[in-house]
């Protein structure tokens, strides 16, 4: 696409064209990486139904009649942890896992037996998540990257990695008290009615910090792969623009540059990936078994006992299926975002000539 794109992240446009820009960005990217994720998720479940995965401590599946059943869905975007009752309620995520031979394979069967709508499981709940929190996120990142650009004076590279890890850890402090009243409602089938009461004991029984539980495990994975991933998105752009002689980035050299930064990203933070997929696992199992779970541990020590159990290479545990999701989800989230404000920042232009 010859169209060019400024290369300042918020010129010339409103917090409320960003914000648009983001939620567009946010749905599109969960429609074109959804299906990936679910034809991963049965392919994954072929291999190893969910009602053997017992024998895995991380993976706490139920195999008696009347334990409840906690799933992980991420699609590169955002995670959901999903609790279903006795393999019931789970039509949405999770269906009979099929004969599959491979991606393709799988991805042509569901679509002829089940019907292209299957692809596209589980999409409702994401949304209603990744909107808000991709939304939160890139506006304030634009807002901060602006701002300390003023006030510095001077452009610096330092300047996206401090704005992406300030960003980053407001919008997981806004959504994570979402996650877990998201996680409560699954967990144990409650009515909005009866939500409002369980969130009133609980504070009044551990405080309002109680709402923030698994805070700790997002920030450590969410706000270093932010900072990273904008410091190494505005380089990658930088010199990819240079080498093309471009004034402004396009469509593709932002595709590029975000498929690039999130891989890089990705790799860096995985143990701290893996560790917030088990935190994740253990706030499931806590919410549906509050009595009988087991008190959990800090980051440091999940990190020992993995290192311990799997050695070194178990912190970096589905190093593949992270990139395979984060590079793509990446590259079409900044791109469209980019094109976004591209639009809105023409549109403006437009308007202000008309005006004259």
């Amino acid at each position: 696409m010859a169209e060019k794109m400024s290369p300042s992240p918020g010129g010339g446009i409103t917090p409320l064209q960003q914000m648009l820009a983001s939620g567009t960005g946010a749905i599109l990217t969960s429609l074109f990486v959804t299906p990936l994720d679910v034809v991963k998720i049965r392919l994954q479940a072929q291999r190893t139904p969910f009602s053997k995965a017992l024998a895995v401590q991380s993976v706490p599946w139920g195999a008696q009649p009347a334990t409840w059943k906690c799933f992980l869905y991420c699609n590169g975007l955002m995670d959901h942890l999903y609790v279903c009752q006795n393999g019931n309620g789970c039509s949405a995520w999770y269906k009979a896992p099929g004969h599959f031979t491979g991606t393709l394979d799988a991805f042509v069967k569901i679509t002829r037996n089940e019907g292209i709508r299957s692809l596209w499981s589980g999409l409702p709940p994401t949304l209603v998540m990744a909107v808000p929190a991709t939304v939160i996120y890139f506006t304030t990142y634009d807002q901060l990257r602006d701002f300390l650009h003023s006030r510095m004076g001077s452009w610096s590279p330092y300047i996206p990695l401090l704005a992406g890890a300030l960003a980053r850890l407001g919008a997981v402090t806004v959504i994570s008290p979402l996650e877990l009243i998201r996680t409560k409602m699954q967990s144990q089938q409650l009515s909005y009615h009866q939500l409002r009461v369980c969130i009133q004991s609980a504070v009044a029984q551990d405080g309002w910090l109680s709402l923030w539980r698994g805070w700790g495990p997002t920030v450590l994975r969410d706000v270093p792969f932010s900072a990273l991933y904008w410091f190494n998105y505005e380089l990658v752009r930088t010199w990819l623009c240079r080498q093309t002689w471009l004034d402004g980035a396009t469509f593709m050299v932002s595709f590029t540059s975000g498929a690039i930064s999130g891989t890089v990203a990705a790799v860096l933070t995985l143990p701290f990936d893996v560790v917030k997929t088990q935190r994740q696992i253990e706030l499931g199992d806590s919410e549906v078994h509050p009595v009988t779970a087991s008190k959990p541990s800090s980051t440091w020590l999940l990190m020992q006992r993995i290192r311990a159990e799997s050695g070194t290479r178990g912190l970096f545990a589905g190093f593949l299926p992270r990139v395979i999701k984060v590079a793509p989800a990446c590259a079409i989230m900044i791109s469209t975002y980019e094109f976004g404000k591209s639009f809105f920042q023409k549109l403006n232009q437009e308007q202000q000539l008309r005006g004259l």
